[in-house]
Order: C-alpha cells, then sequence, then structure tokens
C-alpha cells in the first residue's frame, strides 16, 4: 500500500471489505449535461476531441480546475496538484481539502451551474455508485483504460477506481507506551480517550471502512457490518473513544495519539512527525485486514469539462500513478505498470507489507452495510 496482495474490484479485504469515501445553488448552466458548454462536455474520450493535443489545448484554454476534498498529504495529492499545475499550466482551485465523499456529493448539487462548482470528484465507490444514480457524473474513458482491471470500473466510464489502501492504526509511540496493533488490543485501558477515526462513518469512507475492518475482527462478514458498531460502542463505553475526527493537525498537536486510517495516509505522516521529535508508528491490524478503492469522476456539470477530462488523463497516466504510489497508496494500474516495468521501484519497495488476500462486497451489500450504519451509528455513539 514485500508481499503486495492484489486489490481487485471496488475494495480490497482479508475475509471482507466495502468502500465509501474520501469531499449555494445556481442555475443549471452550460449545455448537453455538462458546465461549460463545449463540446468537452460531453466528450467520452479524447478521441471524441481529436486526440490528447487538442484536449490538452482545450483544457488550457479554460485554464482552471476545481477539486474537492483532496487533503494535500492524502495519496500525495499535494504533489499530484503541482505536477499537474506545471505540466499544462493550468491552476488547480482546491475546496474543502478535509470534506467527505458526501461534501462532494452535496457540492455537486448545491453549486451546479456555479464556476466554482467541483468539476472532478474522488470518491469511496459506494458513492460514485450514489453520484451515478443520481445523474452527476459524465462518461469519460482514459486513454490507459485497458489497463484498469473489469470490477474496478463502471463499464460505461461513469467512475473508475483510481488508488487502494489498507485500514492501519497509527501511534504516537512517543507518548503511548505500548503501541496497538489489533482491533481487540485497543479495548486496553491504557488507551483511554485515545482511538480516533477519520471522519464520520455515515459520510467518510475512511472512517466508515475502519467501522467494517472492526467488524471482520469481531466476527462480522460482508453481510454483516454490525459487529463493527458494537466493538466501537464497547470503545465508547470503556472510555477509550476519542470523537476528534483524525487530522494531520490533530496527530501533530496530540489530540489524536490513536489514528485509525488508511496506511498510506498514517505512513505519509511519519517523516513529519518525526522532524517533530514525534515516533510515529504504523501498523496494518491482523484481525481486521480490510482495503479498499477510492474512485475518480468527472462532474456532469463541470465548469471547466476540458480540464476534467485532462486531469483524468494525467492521474491515469504512467506518471500520475507512480505519484500515487509515491504517497504510500496503490495505483489501480500498478499489476498492469509493474508487467511493463514502468512503475517506480523504489517507492514500490517502500508500501507496508500486508499479509492475506482480500475479497469484496457487492454493490448489494454495500447499500446494505451503509444503512446500518446510518440507522445506528450517531444514535449508538452520540449517547
Amino acid at each position: 500500500m514485500r508481499s503486495t496482495p492484489t486489490l481487485r474490484t471496488a475494495t480490497v479485504v482479508a475475509a471482507a471489505t466495502l468502500v465509501l469515501t474520501a469531499c449555494g445553488g445556481g442555475d443549471d448552466g452550460g449545455s448537453g449535461g455538462g458546465g461549460g458548454g463545449s463540446d468537452a462536455a460531453t466528450a467520452r474520450s479524447a478521441e471524441d476531441l481529436g486526440g490528447m493535443d487538442a484536449l490538452v489545448e482545450a483544457a488550457q484554454a479554460e485554464g482552471e480546475l476545481n477539486v474537492i476534498a483532496l487533503p494535500p498529504d492524502w495519496a500525495n495529492y499535494g504533489e499530484i496538484i503541482s505536477a499537474f499545475e506545471e505540466e499544462y499550466g493550468i491552476t488547480v482551485n482546491s475546496a474543502s481539502p478535509d470534506g467527505s465523499s458526501q461534501d462532494e456529493i452535496n457540492a455537486v448539487e448545491s453549486q451546479r451551474g456555479q464556476d466554482r462548482a467541483p468539476d472532478v470528484l474522488d470518491l469511496g465507490t459506494a458513492f460514485a455508485r450514489q453520484a451515478q444514480a443520481q445523474d452527476l457524473l459524465a462518461p469519460y474513458q482514459v486513454e490507459t483504460w485497458d489497463d484498469i482491471p473489469e470490477g474496478q470500473k463502471d463499464p460505461e466510464g461513469y467512475w473508475y477506481n483510481d488508488y487502494g489502501g489498507y485500514i492501519s492504526i497509527g501511534c504516537n509511540a512517543t507518548v503511548i507506551a505500548e503501541c496497538p496493533t489489533t482491533f481487540a488490543q485497543l479495548l486496553d485501558p491504557q488507551y483511554a480517550g485515545q482511538v480516533a477515526l477519520n471522519g464520520n462513518p455515515t459520510q467518510a469512507a475512511a472512517a466508515f471502512s475502519g467501522v467494517w475492518a472492526a467488524s471482520l475482527a469481531n466476527g462480522g462478514s460482508l453481510d454483516d457490518i454490525g459487529p463493527g458498531i458494537d466493538f466501537f460502542v464497547q470503545v465508547k463505553d470503556a472510555g477509550n473513544w476519542n470523537p476528534v475526527e483524525i487530522t494531520p493537525a490533530t496527530i501533530q498537536s496530540g489530540e489524536t495519539p490513536l489514528a485509525i486510517d488508511w496506511d498510506y495516509n498514517n505512513a505519509a505522516l511519519t517523516g513529519t512527525l518525526a522532524e517533530q521529535g514525534v515516533e510515529w508508528q504504523v501498523a496494518v491490524p491482523s484481525d481486521g485486514l480490510f482495503g479498499s478503492y477510492y474512485s475518480q469522476a468527472i462532474s456532469a456539470y463541470a465548469p471547466h469539462p476540458a480540464a476534467a477530462r485532462l486531469w483524468q488523463e494525467f492521474l491515469y497516466s504512467d506518471r500520475g500513478q507512480n505519484l500515487y504510489l509515491a504517497g504510500g497508496a496503490r495505483p489501480v494500474r500498478l499489476p498492469a505498470m509493474e508487467e511493463a516495468g514502468t512503475a517506480d521501484a523504489e517507492a514500490l519497495a517502500a508500501l507496508p507489507p500486508v499479509e492475506g488476500t482480500a475479497d469484496f462486497p457487492t454493490q448489494e451489500q454495500e447499500s446494505a452495510a451503509q444503512q446500518v450504519v446510518a440507522t445506528r451509528w450517531n444514535q449508538e455513539m452520540s449517547g
């Protein structure tokens, strides 16, 4: 994220899995379903615009790209954004970097027809499917489409997986005597007020996946996320729950000394914290191995439709995929790139070791799990 298990489909788990995510109203605006009113708004491939050179020219004429819910420290998005701006001379406007997937969907709906509306989305797969069902996405197939495995993309290109990782436990070893490596250990009294998630699991894929991993560690399955909620209720009743949502700032300030989050997010902090004299350890829990991919999508109402499509081409190029890899995330094209010899060998070797294989839930299982969390989480964890 070297025994690297294959991340298949919309999520990855050693026993089970699922996916969700990581982000005011106006006129409809635009034409042809897109916000820009150009041919790019309906283009389903670069070829539809006359090839990559024509796409680049159209995107540079727009001059801007609006992204949302992309923290700079998440999957190396800070460097990815800078590289895209440098490569094409297009300004990237980044809104609500700490937003959730639901925030992204809400923004597409509420800002429709506005120049500041999101052009592209980075969503947990369940949220991507939700956005597709709400007719909020535009289909597009990147030039490297064939490298994206079947099952990890919508057949028409409404969404496609981009990078994945595993749920991990980050631990401030400078203040915690014994860092936990399993979910079971999180009930130990020594972790009083220290166990935190990255967001609310009703809205954020990282937090949702943390609950799913806990379910796997406590007798749950793809058909039963309930034990994960029961576990966090136990954590709360034991006095170990920390309701502060994880951000790099809360970790650096010491507010969240135990962080349940994707391994690439936790691992990305190790060097920064070391410079501050903090030893940050990261462990993929052995009793609840859970992994997942996130998905890319283009807003059907993108105010910069050409730039939105060029962004996707960049992300799924070897350069873009290697930038994900440099951030500790597993890019979706990694198997094809390894075979072709184009994967960054040094970044690949730095991925944390993970034992086991992964199974994936169906769309029906994802929807059912979301409903359970939506019904139970806030009620049972707010008391």
